[in-house]
């Protein structure tokens, strides 16, 4: 019993009239997070299963696909559970360890797609290294790093914040961001310097990585003949469609807790929303359609299924 009592708990006050649409909003994000789970799940069923898709491309938009599924499911079950809920509470810690999950997933995100423009880099200006450069050993560092190098900083970012005094209870959002700074009695020094490390290795200087990664690329391409610039288009451009999506509303994210300006409640909703809802949805429709050799497979995958 006194273990209970000593729970803190924290109100997520980001939610727009549940009360009155909560069937209508838990209908409609099961509906979403379903489709997640199906498309991704899909696409890296597809990765898995063909071998001609056993290259370290593939094997990136995999890794890139599952993590949509785990950012998700770190959201949507408690979306889910707050919609019938008379309070949208959460623990202090459970809270933290969302807030964890979160940006050490993001984070993954943006290495994902460094390493990704790496690949695509090595592919088209230097083909005949390509199998040397890019072999099994590369691509399991590669995934390692990004899965690991974000967890690591965050860890150290979340002890901090575990150990910092409350003064509010109240968060004006709907899952645990870095809004939680603002329960801070006092703004915590540590925790800038950490969460400006972070935003660096994790997010800028990967976003620099990439964006000269595909500069050369383009170097390259504009010398080349249109076989090359038409697989760099085909390769290269889904990558960058999700990198830039996903770029500015990050930078949404962080900007608007930096700021002090108070913010449409459902203004502040939607954004939110799309933070969890644009890449995890429309990734799997990115890779499936624009991928030639992955949407060859989901076609097969289709028509087998209409035929039985």
């Amino acid at each position: 019993m006194e273990e209970e009592l000593n729970i803190t708990y924290i109100v997520l006050d980001g939610h727009v009239e549940v009360q009155k649409y909560r069937y209508l909003y838990f209908m409609v994000v099961f509906i979403v997070y379903i489709l997640i789970l199906c498309s991704n799940s899909t696409i890296v069923y597809l990765i898995w299963k063909h071998q001609d898709l056993h290259e370290p491309m593939y094997i990136f938009i995999a890794a890139l696909l599952m993590n949509s599924v785990f950012l998700s499911t770190n959201i949507y079950p408690k979306l889910l559970m707050d919609f019938l809920s008379e309070k949208q509470i959460i623990s202090y810690q459970a809270c933290l360890v969302q807030y964890f999950m979160f940006y050490a997933l993001a984070g993954s995100e943006f290495l994902l797609l460094a390493a990704m423009a790496y690949d695509r880099y090595v592919s088209i200006c230097k083909p005949l290294h390509y199998p040397t450069i890019m072999g099994k050993r590369t691509v399991c560092i590669f995934l390692a790093l990004a899965w690991f190098l974000p967890a690591c900083h965050l860890a150290g970012l979340a002890i901090i914040c575990s150990h910092q005094k409350l003064c509010s209870f109240t968060l004006k959002v709907i899952y645990c961001n870095n809004t939680i700074y603002k329960l801070f009695c006092v703004a915590s020094r540590a925790v800038s310097v950490f969460g400006v490390f972070f935003l660096l290795n994790v997010a800028v200087f990967p976003v620099f990585f990439i964006i000269f990664s595909y500069t050369r690329i383009l170097i390259i391409c504009y010398h080349s003949c249109g076989e090359v610039r038409k697989k760099a288009a085909q390769t290269c451009l889904p990558h960058l469609l999700v990198l830039i999506n996903y770029f500015f509303l990050l930078t949404y994210d962080v900007i608007t807790v930096r700021l002090e300006s108070d913010f449409p409640k459902t203004a502040r909703l939607i954004m939110t929303l799309q933070l969890v809802l644009y890449n995890p949805l429309f990734n799997p429709m990115i890779y499936g359609l624009k991928m030639k050799e992955i949407s060859k497979h989901l076609k097969k995958l289709f028509s087998q299924e209409n035929m039985n």
